[in-house]
């Protein structure tokens, strides 16, 4: 009989904060590639081509000029890149549009 792999349980603390931090930094994400960082009044981001300041409020403020279909569409590339041994909060996190992400 073969042996049996263990599987360690997550509490619900350490599953909270693996999906918050797995939603922080997708918001991050999606602002860089959605291009937010070009009219960002931040010099920081400008310079740098990416979000660096608060990747949240910016998506909140700025998701709704970016169509669902695209939203869709790199919601399916972050998928696609999802290694198999991902865990459970980051797949919950990673399944959602960067719409939802914006509202929580």
């Amino acid at each position: 009989m073969p042996a049996r792999r263990r599987t360690a349980t997550l509490t619900p603390e350490r599953y909270a904060a693996r999906f918050d931090a797995e939603t922080a930094a997708l918001r991050r994400h999606y602002c860089t590639v959605f291009k937010f960082w070009r009219t960002c009044a931040y010099k920081r981001c400008r310079k740098a081509r990416a979000c660096s300041g608060n990747a949240q409020v910016c998506l909140k403020r700025r998701v709704q000029e970016i169509a669902r279909e695209v939203q869709w569409h790199a919601r399916q590339q972050i998928l696609a890149a999802t290694p198999a041994a991902a865990g459970a909060p980051e797949r919950t996190a990673r399944e959602c549009l960067p719409a939802a992400l914006a509202a929580l």
